[in-house]
């Protein structure tokens, strides 16, 4: 999560973890050592690289306005400080016959670390699941599926409900993507 600093509008950024536990067993201090200060080269480069995370270092540093070894030098610190966390390729759903997207909504009676461990281990490991978040307000947990069709749907509602004790299951079909994008706003 970042914050803007009024002395030279530098984006600080923060690492937080899910379920509040800290990252890879890193203690607190450690986390808070993480915390780096992003210049506004690094924020180019960044940008750049979420619009094409394939571009040879040469088109990423003209592009930024720096020779290739101190672009290269901060690609990778970058990486070494897990701010670029992986390069990716992204498809396109419909033309994998994938077009069906659900926003599955769970409540739940249990809050217990020990269901909270089932639930989330049970649902991250289903391969439908393409995000899966804890939730505030009504909805104890919110997970987005992406499958074919409404049968393929229903076949991993079924292996869903058997991860944990459920409370409720409510799921909404998307009609139309209005916006999509893996670009964070920097």
């Amino acid at each position: 999560m970042g914050s803007i600093i009024p002395d030279g509008g530098e984006i600080t950024l923060s690492i937080f973890t899910h379920f509040g536990q800290i990252a890879e067993n890193n203690s607190p201090s450690t986390v808070f050592q993480k915390m780096e200060t992003l210049d506004s080269i690094d924020r180019r480069i960044l940008r750049e690289l979420q619009v094409d995370a394939s571009l040879a270092i040469s088109d990423l540093a003209e592009r930024v306005g720096l020779s290739q070894t101190p672009c290269w030098k901060r690609v990778k610190r970058l990486e070494a400080q897990g701010i670029i966390e992986r390069r990716v390729a992204l498809l396109d759903r419909d033309q994998l016959d994938l077009g069906l997207v659900v926003f599955v909504a769970v409540r739940t009676a249990r809050h217990d670390e020990d269901w909270l461990t089932q639930f989330a281990r049970g649902a991250s490991a289903l391969p439908e699941v393409v995000e899966f978040y804890r939730m505030s307000g009504e909805t104890d947990y919110l997970l987005k599926v992406v499958v074919r069709d409404i049968a393929a749907y229903d076949r991993f509602y079924k292996r869903l409900i058997a991860t944990a004790p459920l409370g409720d299951v409510s799921s909404s079909f998307a009609m139309e993507q209005i916006k999509f994008t893996t670009a964070l706003p920097l």
